[in-house]
């Protein structure tokens, strides 16, 4: 007796399935399919308000010395807004000012920061790059 491939029977198990009509094949249920009820989907929360006293955001830099920071504080139901550079300077303030023009002022100024240090950091970068061809056509090292 001649033994034949296991691939035969399998494409031949695949092929009597894929022979039945759809009429005859009922989806498989699983006991536990019909047991569980479908949850609801998941109502959508609206985020929490930014709590806006304390509020802060850092500049980029590598030296925390010369790195901003803007901090947003509430006084006599007024916002300010406190720009600092590095630990120990004197801050200025700007404000008075209602809590989402305090809050968007630190957010644009952070993000503006952050803009102009990736140009001049992508400045360097092109110069650096600019250099080192030039030293490599005039032959240095």
């Amino acid at each position: 007796m001649a033994q034949s491939d296991p691939t035969d029977h399998a494409l031949a198990a695949i092929a009597s399935i894929l022979d039945q009509p759809e009429s005859r094949r009922e989806p498989e249920k699983t006991a536990a399919a019909e047991q569980r009820p479908v949850a609801p989907p998941p109502i959508p929360v609206a985020p929490a308000p930014i709590e806006a006293h304390g509020y802060a955001r850092h500049g980029p830099g590598p030296m925390a010395s010369i790195r901003f920071k803007w901090t947003v504080r509430l006084e006599n139901g007024d916002y300010y807004v406190d720009e600092t550079i590095g630990e120990n300077s004197a801050p200025i303030v700007f404000g008075p000012m209602s809590r989402e023009a305090a809050i968007q002022m630190v957010d644009d100024r952070e993000s503006d920061a952050r803009r102009r240090f990736d140009q001049l950091k992508s400045e360097m970068a092109g110069s650096g790059a600019a250099a080192n061809l030039a030293r490599q056509d005039s032959g240095e090292a």
